[in-house]
């Protein structure tokens, strides 16, 4: 949580410092104190007027102050931090970081910091590529940095190159995360978590497949490993990235491969997540060749898939748990109590189509969870709030 910390936040020069006025705002919202120190060429693209009326602190840039000859101390800054941010930072801040170049205030304040340092990289995508920057982002990242790379949030797949400097709502929210103290309740623990939908070859080019994004089931596994769960992820072909150390991801296609990971990883964890739509049919026969348009009809013989949710429920033990999920269309609750029994889960999550903004695709969702004591319904939510609802009852059964 961010209230009452204080955070150092840097600004440097790049086109993108127009973006730390919607970091400031974000994290003043949120009850954090920000001091900005901002480089020479920072001031070239947002003049400290702004941020200071942002901030309600003075603007640090020099380090003497222009008007009475006093010294702002790097020294004092780096013990009053809680986290010191630099966002944007350029390819030639980067640089002087990496190799300990203190020639404006901005890096002695780095060089003095005492508390994490967060780092948000921004440049062209060709500087960012270039092996320089890669192995100086590096030796930041062995220096024990934590580096926002670009593009790697919850909504990746909407952001455009690796240079660009990640989202200010996705910088706060990595923030709020280090800070908050829920995030160990899952220490030590390993959870499975499948996510996406599969796909079933029909010829080299076609398939068949079902309109999931893999959105809950990433929202899940960021939640866990949050939490401070070592999240095994077997995802279907999904766009979405995910940007935790502790999750290992695990990038499938048909139902067999899911099948075969998540029968090899299941009995070394505590408990399953099965949030996957996965197909319950596959082609009997797939085609060496593209299958051409050829008279009025095409005939395809599907076979079924191995069940997952049944093997997994069978080969379970008694300290292990399983949750399963239930998309509906018609006659919901039958149909997951009924699917709950029979596949042993400990818990379902009921989830119905006929629920406007929820479901295949949307950021929300809404849903029930259903388990032997009863049903506990929650109102439309953002997947990663409803993510924080479902680990809250594992994390109840797994104590």
């Amino acid at each position: 949580m961010l209230e009452g910390k204080k955070i150092v936040l840097g600004i440097t020069g790049s086109i993108a410092a127009y973006k730390a006025c919607l970091i400031i705002r974000g994290l003043v919202k949120k009850g954090a104190e920000v001091q900005v120190v901002i480089t020479p060429a920072g001031k070239e693209f947002i003049t400290p007027i702004t941020l200071s009326a942002l901030t309600s602190k003075p603007v640090i840039s020099e380090f003497f102050n222009q008007r009475d000859g006093s010294w702002h101390s790097h020294v004092n800054l780096g013990l009053w931090a809680d986290a010191m941010l630099i966002a944007p930072a350029t390819a030639s801040t980067i640089g002087k970081m990496a190799n300990g170049i203190a020639d404006n205030m901005l890096i002695t304040t780095y060089l003095s910091m005492k508390a994490p340092v967060f780092v948000a990289p921004a440049m062209d995508l060709d500087m960012y590529a270039h092996p320089t920057t890669q192995n100086n982002l590096e030796t930041l990242k062995a220096n024990g940095n934590h580096i926002i790379e670009p593009g790697t949030g919850f909504l990746a797949s909407k952001l455009e190159g690796k240079g660009r400097m990640e989202e200010p709502e996705r910088i706060i929210e990595i923030l709020d995360e280090f800070f908050d103290g829920r995030e160990q309740d899952l220490a030590g623990k390993k959870i499975l978590i499948t996510a996406g939908p599969t796909y079933e070859k029909l010829d080299p080019v076609r398939f068949i497949g079902n309109y999931s994004s893999g959105k809950m089931g990433i929202a899940l596994a960021e939640e866990c490993a949050k939490r401070g769960a070592t999240v095994e992820l077997i995802c279907g072909p999904i766009t979405l990235k995910t940007n935790k150390e502790n999750i290992i991801r695990h990038d499938v296609e048909s139902a067999n491969q899911m099948y075969e990971k998540a029968i090899a990883l299941y009995p070394s964890c505590d408990a399953g997540i099965l949030c996957a739509a996965v197909a319950d049919f596959t082609p009997a026969e797939i085609a060496d060749n593209k299958i051409k348009r050829e008279g009025d009809q095409l005939v395809l013989r599907l076979n079924p898939t191995k069940d997952i949710a049944q093997e997994l429920g069978h080969v379970k033990k008694p300290n292990q748990r399983l949750i399963g999920f239930a998309l509906e269309t018609n006659d919901e609750n039958a149909h997951a109590k009924q699917k709950l029994k029979k596949k042993n889960f400990d818990f379902i999550v009921l989830n119905s189509l006929n629920d406007q903004g929820a479901g295949f695709r949307h950021d929300t969702n809404k849903i029930s969870i259903i388990d032997a004591e009863g049903e506990t319904s929650y109102p439309l939510k953002p997947k990663k709030e409803v993510a924080k609802d479902i680990i809250d009852h594992l994390i109840r059964i797994l104590k």
